[in-house]
């Protein structure tokens, strides 16, 4: 009950219309916010189209050149047609490297906004989005827009002012042979549309593979302790090989395909290029034209074929941009939090209330009703009851994760809402029974999140106020250890106890603890619990249990069943009065004596 539903299907489906609609306008939005260099595009746009002019006037000097071979050779002229193609070679050469450094400078601007925007969007957005789908937006997204813009525009407009160009001088030289080359390309790129189709469809089908290969090999990697616990290698195995047998179809498929494309290709070309020749030689023969115009149409006929497919091209690579350009729109659309919009309050010594909360993941079914609660300064608060009965919610709200249906959080009688939320979250400490600990070294741990310098004085002083001096000692690097992904290089007792020397090393007015003890074996309950004990000292904690040792000394008991406060008081007033209470101690809390 306290996770969100179907909204996540919903949402999804909003967020393939909103892709549907972008438009042209959405993408140059998108690059205007990536603040690009313009005068590396200007200067790779202008240094391509240069080129690209001197490309165009190779083919027309060469047709004297050849004409005059019977006089022979004029050392100048071809000194100055080999100057030329090494100029649009540099030329070429000079407009991909501008243009590539301004396609870095747009991705690179274009991430981080991206990757700013996601760290501050609120969590109920990472409820209804997978993660995976957000670091593909990160990274591919971004790719595909820097592709079109520093790749796919450029070499477009290039090859469209060589295509353009190259018609225009032909109709010059020869209006017959551009009139029968003009028709040739055009039929034998129809020709091999269908072959280019299918070679895409199986392109496709060995990435959705692929994509299915990857997500089971990532999901049992992520979990291998699962798997050997579970002594679930042969079925890890097997799923894995119905996959990868699925790839080699694909990929059999792929290289039969790419074994006759390239001959079929090379046949078709082959045979327009010997049919304009014969058509060529024919106008020879008649006295139409000479040698030296037939060579330099060949030339163009050549920038032709190259130019064709690279247009064509371009308006793949726009689609794929559209989708890429209406994801990242749809990222940088959705309101974030504002980490500094309120009132700066300090917490300390002030009363915190809940008046008749009600919260809802979907707007439909209820997770709280009605919940209302008192903590007091420097008091513990404890929250009973069964599992998905809206405990745990409760903290979420508390952190601000989520907002209220309705009802009101106030601190001192001032609405939570109104404090910033930075100066809320700071003042707040959050142990789980399953503690977050971030890749890196016991050190970036336990500064994680705070600002300014900390000495190693200060840090030892946190961990033995936690119990966990001791085996940060005895570890070769000490603070500088690594702990590996998730924490995987510690034990659980040890990530407990360093997520509660950070709390101590932030110092928070309000403490909230979440079965923080729950998952551990007792000789490292006992210590964790030690180290909680002190650090609730002076400080007003809410906390969640299941073991009696955690509550029975609280200043007040909230017991919680179905979303709803159905008794408070303490441990022995609800004994008495609560018979669900009564049960649910001598059932599940008792188990922890």
């Amino acid at each position: 009950m306290e996770r969100p539903g179907s909204a996540a299907t919903r949402q999804l489906e909003k967020g393939k219309k909103r892709v549907d609609k972008t438009s042209l306008k959405n993408f140059i939005k998108l690059v205007r916010n990536a603040k690009p260099r313009y005068l590396f595009f200007i200067l790779g746009i202008a240094a391509g189209i240069v080129g690209t002019l001197i490309q165009l006037q190779v083919p027309k000097m060469v047709t004297p050149l050849v004409n005059s071979f019977s006089k022979g050779v004029d050392a100048g002229q071809v000194a100055l047609v080999i100057i030329l193609y090494i100029l649009a070679a540099l030329m070429s050469a000079g407009a991909a490297i501008v243009l590539g450094i301004f396609g870095e400078s747009v991705v690179k601007n274009l991430r981080t906004r991206v990757w700013d925007k996601m760290i501050h969007l609120p969590v109920k957005y990472y409820d209804e989005v997978k993660t995976g789908e957000m670091s593909s937006r990160l990274a591919n997204d971004t790719t595909q827009v820097k592709q079109l813009i520093a790749n796919s525009i450029p070499n477009a407009l290039t090859q469209i002012l060589l295509l353009i160009g190259s018609i225009v001088f032909m109709i010059q030289m020869q209006w017959r042979l551009t009139l029968a080359m003009v028709i040739a390309v055009p039929v034998v790129m129809i020709v091999m549309f269908p072959i280019m189709m299918f070679g895409q469809k199986i392109g496709h089908a060995r990435q959705d593979s692929l994509a299915d290969f990857q997500g089971i090999a990532n999901e049992s990697l992520a979990e291998i302790r699962l798997v050997k616990s579970s002594n679930a290698e042969g079925q890890a195995s097997k799923r894995a090989e119905k996959n990868v047998n699925a790839l080699y179809k694909v990929g059999v498929r792929e290289a039969v395909f790419d074994g006759l494309m390239s001959p079929v290709m090379m046949l078709m070309m082959m045979l327009m290029i010997f049919g304009l020749l014969a058509y060529g030689i024919y106008l020879i023969s008649t006295g139409v034209m000479s040698l030296g115009v037939l060579l330099g149409m060949m030339m163009y006929l050549m920038n032709l074929i190259g130019a064709v497919p690279t247009v064509a091209q371009f308006f793949t690579e726009l689609a794929k941009a559209s989708g890429s350009t209406a994801r990242l729109t749809e990222i940088l659309a959705e309101n974030q939090e504002v980490l500094h919009r309120g009132n700066e309050v300090n917490l300390e010594g002030k009363t915190l209330n809940f008046n008749n909360v009600n919260f809802s993941y979907d707007g439909e079914e209820k997770i709280l009703t009605n919940i209302s609660f008192e903590a007091k300064p420097n008091t513990i608060v404890a929250f009973a009851g069964p599992s998905g009965g809206g405990k745990s919610t409760l903290f979420a709200l508390l952190e601000r994760f989520y907002q209220p249906t309705s009802g009101k959080i106030a601190i001192a009688g001032q609405d939570i809402s109104d404090i910033s939320l930075s100066s809320w979250r700071s003042q707040i400490g959050f142990v789980s029974q399953d503690s977050a600990i971030m890749a890196g070294t016991i050190r970036e741990n336990l500064t994680y999140g705070l600002e300014g310098e900390f000495t190693d004085e200060e840090l030892w002083k946190v961990l033995e106020l936690a119990f966990a001096r001791g085996f940060v000692e005895a570890m070769p690097e000490q603070l500088d250890t690594q702990v590996g992904e998730r924490g995987v290089k510690i034990s659980g007792g040890q990530r407990q106890r360093i997520a509660i020397a950070r709390a101590f090393l932030r110092n928070p007015k309000i403490l909230m603890l979440d079965e923080a003890t729950a998952s551990l074996d007792s000789e490292s309950e006992a210590m964790v619990q030690r180290a909680l004990d002190s650090l609730m000292k002076g400080r007003t904690t809410l906390v969640i249990a299941h073991r009696l040792s955690t509550i029975v000394d609280a200043d007040n008991i909230y017991f919680i069943e179905k979303g709803e406060v159905t008794g408070s008081g303490k441990h022995s007033e609800l004994v008495e009065s609560h018979p669900l209470y009564a049960k649910y101690v001598s059932e599940q809390l008792t188990v922890g004596e």
